[in-house]
């Protein structure tokens, strides 16, 4: 099978990753903390099992003092909840063509959730790193084949990117324990990256002395113009915001259908390291825009709502979009030409919510 497509259809390997691998149903946008049965879910091998009470995570490598830690040992540590918008690399594929040959996401691979855990950085600090070490390696204990090659999914971060204050070793999600298809019963949380980067199902943790080569790092995950350039690897999220579609909506199609007068729209927008400076909203498929009301960012990690009050007095067909700015000056473009990457990442074009008033 060729690695992407031009076709409007999705193959059936597509589709069966789309049943297996669901996205958080946008009408979810109203709730600032998604709930577990919304949030989305990108597993790329199996669900594995893992018993919590004889569960240990070791910590190894190019440290001085290797650690070898229980569950309850981990929870016994400082917690802390921290709320976290999350969002597939692959996020909006479905909208690129030629497209990647994989999870067909349109939207919706997005959530916020609040999750509970103990900081990273002192347990490395414990384990004393030395200073030949480079790189901290996840391994998570799924397994699998990916391009023909079988491993357990595993991605690794700087040593400096990885004592940041806000990496967590996640126990507990929306204040229940974590669920077995969200990581049970250890996952990594990297809050600024995509979600490809916080490893579920922590198998063990490495300090490596030189950079990781494995499949999902130096293969996977990088923004490439075509199958031979080496690319540049996918890292923070990008400006993204998106709208709750309003009115009700044909069962088949989605589209949505409106009654005249005055119509709230609302919806959540974030980025990376830097918060959203503003939310536009356009009736006309993004040829005037207006700004939206931008509402607090829930934490620091967080999503921010928006609210824009829409006059649709005119029946007839409309196309809405929204797109956010962030302090860094980043903008969403237009069209997902202007996205377009090989492997189908950081699509963050402008959503598009084909409406009719009636």
């Amino acid at each position: 099978m060729s690695d992407i497509t031009t076709s409007q259809e999705f193959t059936r390997e597509e589709v069966g990753l789309a049943l297996r691998n669901h996205g958080m149903h946008l009408e979810g946008l109203r709730y600032p903390i998604t709930p577990i049965g919304m949030h989305y879910l990108l597993i790329h091998f199996d669900i594995p099992f893992i018993d919590p009470v004889t569960y240990e995570l070791p910590i190894g490598g190019s440290v001085r003092n290797p650690l070898r830690l229980t569950l309850d040992e981990i929870k016994a540590r400082p917690a802390v909840t921290v709320p976290v918008m999350m969002e597939c690399s692959g996020n909006g594929r479905a909208g690129l063509n030629p497209r990647a040959i994989s999870a067909p996401w349109q939207e919706e691979a997005v959530g916020c959730a609040e999750w509970t855990g103990t900081p990273l950085g002192p347990i490395l600090e414990e384990a004393g790193l030395l200073d030949e070490a480079v790189e901290i390696l996840f391994t998570g204990h799924d397994r699998g084949i990916d391009d023909g090659v079988e491993h357990d999914y595993e991605r690794s971060l700087s040593v400096e990117e990885a004592l940041r204050e806000e990496m967590l070793l996640a126990y507990g999600m929306n204040g229940q324990p974590l669920p077995p298809q969200h990581g049970a019963p250890l996952r990594l949380i990297v809050p600024d990256w995509y979600g490809m980067a916080s490893v579920k199902w922590l198998k063990q943790i490495t300090a490596l002395d030189k950079p990781f080569e494995g499949i999902q790092q130096a293969a996977k995950y990088h923004y490439k113009s075509s199958k031979e350039d080496p690319g540049t690897p996918i890292t923070c999220k990008t400006p993204h915001a998106l709208m709750v579609p309003p009115g009700i909506p044909d069962y088949l199609s989605r589209i949505r259908h409106l009654k005249l007068g005055s119509v709230p729209v609302q919806g959540r927008a974030w980025s990376g390291r830097s918060p959203i400076e503003k939310v536009e909203f356009s009736a006309d498929g993004g040829r005037t825009w207006d700004d939206a009301s931008l509402g607090e960012q829930v934490g620091r990690y967080g999503w921010a709502g928006w609210y824009y009050e829409w006059e649709a007095w005119e029946p007839g067909e409309y196309e809405l979009c929204v797109r956010a700015t962030d302090v860094a000056g980043d903008t969403q473009p237009l069209a997902p030409e202007e996205s377009w990457n090989y492997g189908g990442y950081q699509n963050n074009a402008v959503q598009r919510v084909p409406v009719f008033v009636e």
